[in-house]
């Protein structure tokens, strides 16, 4: 058996996650079931460096899987390729060594956060970026970065269904830029990221922007360690993406 890393990207609008789920349409599912077809009907069992809900996007996902077939990488690639629908992209296939493991050998994450800030909706933009038409304090939000990064307890920015006991992560840098004219970017990199974590740090980064949350409301509720400490909302899946996973030393 060889086991294989690939490079996956994908467009999360049309399915409920990446993880399989019974009877739902998931980023997983349709890349076993291609890997089945390559095999003759052997299931493959694919695992990704972590899931993404529905809706959420993907540039840099990471997963692998075992085969008893040996095929050049590129040649694997593009074989995959053909076999998976137009709303995921196989970015890259290479062997590994026997012991790689997309998942517990991450040491961290990049996800960034897309929105919209144009004073009128773009219907072509609604599943890949949040539309915010207000009034933003890009130095308070600036400011507030200061009060995230490090390492801390982050059980109040993560959904009150993490499964996870540790909710410790540490941010490395977390980025604000304007992509274009309308479309503003929020770059975050850490060790590890929790449930819902980066869609509640962008709600409540938006909300201090707008001065609906003060830097020391955030630092309370930070300290809190309390989700209902924190009165900011989810912001919506649509405008997120995993953009890379890393496997060493970075950002630090």
């Amino acid at each position: 058996m060889t086991r294989y890393k690939a490079i996956i990207a994908y467009d999360g609008s049309g399915f409920f996650g990446y993880q399989v789920q019974p009877e739902k349409r998931t980023v997983q599912s349709e890349i076993e079931q291609a890997l089945q077809k390559m095999h003759k009907g052997e299931f493959i069992r694919v695992t990704a460096s972590g899931r993404t809900d529905a809706g959420v996007h993907a540039k840099g996902q990471v997963i692998h899987f075992d085969s008893p077939l040996e095929i050049p990488g590129d040649s694997f690639r593009m074989a995959l390729e053909t076999r998976t629908p137009r709303d995921i992209s196989f970015r890259s296939v290479k062997a590994v060594d026997s012991d790689f493991h997309a998942r517990f050998d991450t040491t961290g994450k990049e996800y960034r956060y897309l929105i919209q800030r144009g004073r009128l909706f773009d219907p072509f933009m609604r599943h890949f970026a949040w539309h915010f038409p207000y009034s933003i304090d890009l130095q308070k939000m600036e400011e507030s970065v200061t009060i995230l990064l490090g390492e801390h307890d982050f059980t109040t920015f993560c959904s009150a269904r993490t499964e996870m006991e540790n909710k410790v992560r540490t941010l490395y840098q977390i980025e604000m830029k304007q992509v274009n004219d309308e479309l503003f970017a929020i770059t975050y990199r850490g060790d590890g990221f929790l449930y819902n974590m980066v869609r509640i740090l962008t709600g409540a980064l938006m909300d201090v922007g707008q001065g609906k949350l003060s830097l020391n409301d955030l630092k309370k509720a930070l300290d809190a360690k309390n989700r209902e400490a924190l009165r900011s909302k989810t912001a919506p899946p649509e405008g997120l993406y995993l953009m890379n996973v890393f496997y060493d030393e970075f950002g630090k």
